[in-house]
């Protein structure tokens, strides 16, 4: 059998199970001690991770929570917005950002995004501020920050607060213009993530934190993630019931001290990828933001000669799985239909729609794998 024929259909767009393969043992000692001990809710691992990744990430407090679209709503819960209040967010992002918006009555305000990071425009956010805006929701998309100095700026001149989504960036850092470093989601108001199994920290199930350096709102966003409970059966807030379970905390825990090499070797294959494509006219590859490291969640092109579904189509045909993060904008979302508004017509998120196209891209993925990749996309462009 050819090494191509071995290669084809071996290839996944996120390969967890590699992953587990080469930490196993301490992943099954977490496990097995999380049973031993019957401690399935809120048990010694949840306080213990969140406590790690509060020092990782050098932020006073992290909140554990069910999965990452709950961090975005206790995050929001906690700002004592009212309904009618307007939030903005990027069109060209997925629906939980601005569902949870929508869940709590809120208006979600849908801007354009930068051509070549692809996250929030800040002059979009300025064109969009009304009387009634009292927070902005950037999101962290794909792997590296949105141009948080500006718009901490703006939140400071009219007020707003800032909720990070950083599902997507989990170990990114933000670069001040004075050189300055700190981790992505440490920087408004509430850092929001999620431990999907597929992210760059990702747990076995459902899982999701939120963060802040504020101890005021930590406090409230732990009660409203457990009932709104100050102690038991004492109901300080309406809340919601959103636990991290012991044994997802326990894999996490293990995991985190695996995040910095994980991004390393993200890394390094999106070099790879870099030089393999650099040749070619039809495909744009990431830009790197000069204010943030990369931690490449996602391998992002542009296909800019109008064929990448067709592309996408040739990639399945011959083993090679992609993906399309997002084909349509949410301002278009039936669900979004009278409830959020757009502001303006959104060019550069209509055209990403119809241009990105995302590559495999996990810490397993080897040199060989990228090869044949990239060689069945130069194949597409001879026909």
């Amino acid at each position: 059998m050819s090494k191509a024929a071995i290669l084809q259909g071996n290839i996944q767009m996120v390969d967890l199970k590699k992953q587990y393969q080469q930490i196993k043992s301490e992943i099954d000692a977490a496990i097995h001690d999380c049973i031993d001990n019957a401690a399935f809710i809120n048990g010694p691992q949840v306080s213990s991770f969140a406590a790690k990744l509060a020092d990782y990430l050098d932020v006073q407090r992290v909140v554990p929570c069910a999965n990452g679209t709950d961090a975005l709503q206790i995050a929001l819960m906690a700002l004592d917005l009212q309904r009618g209040d307007e939030i903005i967010v990027p069109a060209f992002t997925y629906v939980a950002t601005a569902e949870v918006i929508g869940l709590l009555g809120l208006v979600p305000v849908m801007v354009d995004v930068d051509p070549e990071t692809f996250n929030i425009s800040v002059p979009a956010i300025e064109k969009a501020i009304t009387p009634r805006t009292r927070a902005i929701v950037p999101v962290h998309l794909y792997g590296q920050c949105a141009d948080m100095e500006a718009i901490l700026e703006l939140a400071s001149l009219h007020g707003l607060f800032v909720v990070e989504d950083t599902a997507q960036a989990i170990g990114a850092d933000y670069i001040y213009k004075d050189g300055r470093r700190v981790k992505a989601g440490t920087i408004g108001t509430f850092g929001c993530t999620s431990f999907f199994p597929s992210k760059n920290l990702g747990c076995y199930g459902d899982g999701g934190a939120l963060y802040t350096n504020d101890a005021i709102f930590a406090e409230k966003a732990g009660m409203i993630a457990n009932h709104g409970q100050s102690k038991k059966y004492h109901h300080r807030y309406i809340g919601c019931n959103s636990r991290l379970d012991t044994i997802q905390a326990a894999i996490l825990e293990v995991k985190l001290s695996y995040l910095d090499a994980y991004s390393e070797a993200r890394n390094k294959a999106a070099i790879l990828y870099d030089t393999l494509l650099a040749d070619m006219s039809e495909v744009v590859t990431p830009v790197r933001s000069a204010a943030s490291t990369h931690v490449f969640h996602q391998y992002t092109l542009r296909i800019t000669n109008g064929d990448r579904d067709a592309l996408q189509a040739f990639l399945k045909d011959n083993g090679v799985p992609s993906m399309i993060y997002y084909p349509l904008p949410l301002n278009e979302q039936e669900a979004f239909k009278g409830l959020g508004r757009a502001e303006g017509s959104l060019p550069i998120t209509v055209q990403l729609c119809k241009e990105v196209l995302s590559l495999p891209m996990h810490t397993e993925l080897t040199e060989e794998q990228q090869v044949f990749i990239t060689d069945v996309i130069k194949a597409f462009f001879k026909r």
